[in-house]
C-alpha cells in the first residue's frame, strides 16, 4: 500500500508541472483565441534560466522567482513585437507560426547550450525524504506539489475575482463593446500572455529536477499539455487543474501496473474523454 501511495503521490507532482506548463496555454486558446503550440518554449526558457542561475551560484529558491519575472517579460516582448499580429489570422497559421516558433527556439536552444540533458543540482532539503503516514516522498516533490497548489488560488482569485479578470472575460466576449467602454483590450491581453508565459517557465523550471532539460524540450511535452486543456475545457483554470492531476496520476499508475502499455493507455484516456465529453471538464468547445 505505501508503495502504491507514493506512486499517487508522484502522479500528483507531475500533475502539478502539467498544470504549471498548461495553464498558459489554456488562457490563450480559451480567453485569447489564440492557438500557442510554442507554448513549450517558454518552458524551456524558464528551465535553462534555472540552470544558468544556479550554475552561476543563486539559490534555487531565488531562481525560480527569477524563471517566472524572464520568462514573462520575454513572452511580453514577443506578445508585443511580433505574436499579437497573428492573432486575428486563420487557424492554420497561427498553427504554422507558432508550431515554427517552437522549432526555432529548440533549435537556438541548440547552438546556446548544446544537444546534452541539463540537469540542475538541487538543494539538500529537495533530495531529503519527508516522513509521511504511508508513503515515501522527497521533499522536492512535496514542494512542487504545494507550488501548483498556490498557483492554482492565485489564478482562480485573479480571473475569478478581480476586476483584470472581469475586463478579462468581458474582452473576450464582446471586445467591440469593451472597447468602447474604455477597457484597452490589447494592454489586457499582452499581460494575460505575459502571465501565462511566466508560469510555464515556473513549470519548466520547476520540471529539470525529475524530467531533465534539452532542446526537444518544446515539442516533447506539447502532445500531453494539448491533453491537459483538451480534457480540462480551454480557459478554465479549475478544469485544467482537474486534468492535469488525472493525467498525472494515472500516467502514474499505468506505468506503475503495466510498463508496456502506460504510454499507451494515457492517449487511450484523451480518446474516451473527448468521445465522452467532447467540451471537456468545464463544457467548453475545444
Amino acid at each position: 500500500m505505501s508503495g502504491l501511495l507514493t506512486v499517487i503521490a508522484d502522479g500528483i507532482a507531475f500533475g502539478m508541472v502539467l498544470f504549471l506548463f498548461s495553464i498558459g496555454l489554456s488562457i490563450t486558446l480559451g480567453l485569447m483565441r489564440f492557438i500557442n503550440l510554442a507554448h513549450g518554449a517558454f518552458a524551456m526558457c524558464g528551465g535553462y534560466v534555472l540552470v544558468v542561475l544556479v550554475g552561476g551560484g543563486v539559490p534555487f529558491l531565488a531562481a525560480l522567482p527569477a524563471a517566472f519575472v524572464v520568462t514573462g517579460l520575454l513572452g511580453a516582448a514577443l506578445e508585443t513585437t511580433v505574436i499579437r499580429h497573428v492573432y486575428g489570422k486563420s487557424d492554420l497559421q497561427q498553427v504554422l507560426f507558432s508550431i515554427g516558433l517552437a522549432f526555432a527556439a529548440g533549435a537556438l536552444a541548440n547552438i546556446l547550450f548544446g544537444p546534452q540533458q541539463q540537469p540542475v543540482p538541487l538543494p539538500a532539503w529537495a533530495n531529503a525524504p519527508v516522513a509521511l503516514p504511508g508513503l515515501a516522498l522527497s521533499g522536492y516533490r512535496l514542494f512542487v506539489i504545494v507550488c501548483g497548489l498556490a498557483a492554482l488560488g492565485l489564478l482562480v482569485a485573479l480571473f475569478n475575482h478581480t476586476l483584470f479578470g472581469a475586463r478579462i472575460r468581458a474582452a473576450v466576449d464582446r471586445r467591440v463593446t469593451a472597447e468602447g467602454i474604455g477597457i484597452h483590450v490589447g494592454r489586457l491581453f499582452a499581460l494575460a500572455f505575459t502571465l501565462g508565459a511566466g508560469f510555464a517557465g515556473l513549470g519548466g523550471a520547476l520540471a529539470v529536477g525529475f524530467l531533465g532539460l534539452d532542446p526537444s524540450f518544446p515539442l516533447k511535452y506539447l502532445v500531453i499539455v494539448l491533453m491537459v486543456v483538451a480534457i480540462g475545457g480551454p480557459g478554465s483554470i479549475g478544469g485544467s487543474f482537474g486534468a492535469a492531476l488525472f493525467l498525472g496520476i494515472a500516467d502514474a499508475l499505468f506505468k506503475y501496473w503495466l510498463p508496456a502499455l502506460g504510454g499507451f493507455v494515457i492517449y487511450a484516456i484523451l480518446v474516451a474523454v473527448m468521445i465522452a465529453m467532447p467540451r471537456g471538464l468545464a463544457g467548453r468547445p475545444t
